[in-house]
């Protein structure tokens, strides 16, 4: 059974994009995910096929219109009733690891994507959709944080990334942003690899990137020190361990 993603949105040639590609674009096409786009100006009651109007009050800008959105939400809720819906939205809730985490464990996703001013605000009060922000900052709509949100999710499902370990020890899960990476060559302009990382102690080299995790994330992200929690959490993906976790 898939992980089924439906986006609402303006423009559904943005889609899968990027997510075409890489490891979500095989994982797309093996059938592990699936992704529908729906036209919300298909929804449009008037011959212009209007989505948008005048902001109440007056202001800048055109506020897309709560009928119109209402009526391409029930088309979905129609269909997938057990999905949650969420709306891309700088008024929303900080989108986490917590939260992709629950949305990948479940049947999938539907996403409403906003533009211009906004959304008329009764649709929230109206509809079950849960605003969700990508960032402190705007973007000219929702559909890239849309992608974003969908590539946070995909990686995590059952088969996508090849090693579990993969998804383990990664920037948030532990609430902690991750310990920094080397490669060969063992000496590039002049710096080298931590000798701790060449020495083969697995134990040491475990306390090493433990510790630099925890001084990157008190140094860059003091916010996540607060929310560090301890305590580890399984898998997130059914991956098994040694297998390759790229593209190959």
């Amino acid at each position: 059974m898939s992980w089924d993603a439906t986006i609402l949105t303006l423009y559904p040639e943005m889609f899968p994009g990027p997510l075409g590609l890489s490891l979500a674009g095989r994982a797309l096409a093996e059938g592990i995910w699936s992704l529908e786009t729906v036209q919300i100006r298909d929804f449009a009651a008037d011959r212009h096929r209007s989505v948008d109007d005048t902001p109440a009050g007056g202001g800048a800008g055109m506020v897309m219109r709560a009928d119109v959105l209402a009526a391409s939400i029930d088309h979905v809720l129609a269909k997938r009733p057990g999905a949650p819906l969420l709306a891309m939205t700088p008024r929303g809730r900080l989108l986490d690891q917590d939260l992709v985490r629950a949305l990948a464990g479940g049947p999938g996703v539907s996403i409403l994507c906003g533009r211009f001013e906004g959304m008329d605000e009764r649709l929230f009060e109206a509809r079950p959709v849960v605003p969700v922000s990508v960032g402190d900052y705007v973007l000219s709509g929702g559909e890239p944080g849309a992608l974003a949100l969908l590539d946070a999710c995909v990686r995590l499902l059952p088969g996508v990334m090849g090693a579990a370990s993969s998804g383990e020890e990664e920037s948030f899960e532990s609430g902690l942003l991750e310990y920094p990476h080397y490669t060969r060559p063992v000496e590039w302009e002049g710096r080298r690899i931590p000798e701790v990382l060449r020495s083969g102690d697995h134990a040491r080299i475990a306390a090493w990137r433990a510790e630099r995790a925890r001084a990157d994330t008190r140094s860059r992200r003091p916010d996540l020190v607060e929310r560090h929690r301890d305590a580890r959490r399984p898998p997130p993906s059914g991956a098994q361990r040694g297998q390759e976790s790229d593209e190959t």
